[in-house]
């Protein structure tokens, strides 16, 4: 099987990720006014759609109860605008990125290398039915290249996020179940799913028994046949969503690219900011695969 569409989430994905981890991020939304860090990570991710409320926000990000979003939105829009919150996006992550890979390092011609692959990527992405990604596609390039590159990195990791919404959707599988079986696949803590996303202990048991119910989840909470092949059928089907934009690329600059993106990803990884486990299910061990 062509595993190109993981290769590269496991390169682009850490590269993204500085936006949600890093401390400067946070500084940066605090620095606006926003309030707390659910306010601001909503107000910034959404904010390529515009000031939408918490309806369409969750109806975009998927994986989160209404009340989360609903703690966000619209008050975050009374601190500041959706241009503004870009703005504060991308000084929070040209903060973190400087302090990871160096002065010299988002000056180097291999970033500028990497920016201009991973552009062209993102925008031969096919966003038909991919609001998020289209969204952040058509937001201008910026000018510095570690910035360009993690806008890039931004619109295909969206596109990923849409298509994983997507195969979601097709399946049934609604976002406390997917916690779950994520959870379960040993990708991620309950915690941090359960309490990130505001799912109450009684809804997240409910959804545990539901599970094994259904013959998806053993006595102990993990994953059955049934549940494995769940599991696997639903990432195969997000890879294959995904292999899109690097089947435009074309092979030899995607290796080119996973080539470039493979320490860049790698120090942010080992710089600790991103913890390990995590939401996003990205471990250390990925950039081998």
């Amino acid at each position: 099987m062509d595993n190109t569409a993981r290769r590269m989430w496991t390169r682009y994905e850490p590269v993204h990720d500085v936006t949600y981890f890093a401390p400067e991020a946070r500084a940066a939304a605090d620095a606006l006014g926003m309030r707390g860090f659910w306010m601001g990570y909503v107000a910034q991710r959404v904010a390529p759609l515009g000031a939408v409320g918490p309806r369409v926000a969750t109806a975009a990000f998927h994986g989160f109860h209404p009340s989360r979003l609903e703690r966000a939105l619209p008050e975050a829009w009374t601190v500041a605008g959706p241009g503004q919150a870009l703005a504060a996006r991308l000084d929070g992550v040209d903060a973190a990125l400087r302090r990871v890979w160096g002065a010299d390092g988002v000056a180097s011609p291999q970033v500028s290398e990497a920016a201009d692959l991973a552009w062209a990527a993102a925008q031969a992405a096919d966003t038909a039915g991919r609001v998020l990604a289209a969204a952040n596609q058509d937001l201008p390039r910026p000018r510095q290249p570690h910035l360009a590159l993690w806008q890039a990195t931004t619109t295909l990791r969206e596109h990923r996020g849409d298509g994983h919404i997507a195969v979601l959707v097709a399946r049934g599988i609604g976002p406390l179940t997917s916690h779950l079986v994520k959870v379960a696949a040993d990708e991620s803590e309950p915690a941090a799913l359960q309490t990130g996303r505001r799912f109450t202990d009684g809804a997240w048991q409910s959804g545990i028994d539901d599970l094994r119910a259904a013959g998806l989840l053993d006595a102990d909470g993990a994953l059955t046949d049934a549940g494995c092949a769940l599991h696997d059928d639903v990432e195969a089907a997000t890879d294959a969503a995904a292999s899109q934009p690097w089947r435009a690329l074309g092979a030899e600059a995607t290796d080119r690219l996973a080539e470039l993106l493979t320490p860049l990803a790698g120090a942010v990884l080992h710089s600790g900011m991103i913890p390990e486990p995590n939401p996003v299910g990205i471990v250390l061990e990925g950039l081998e695969q």
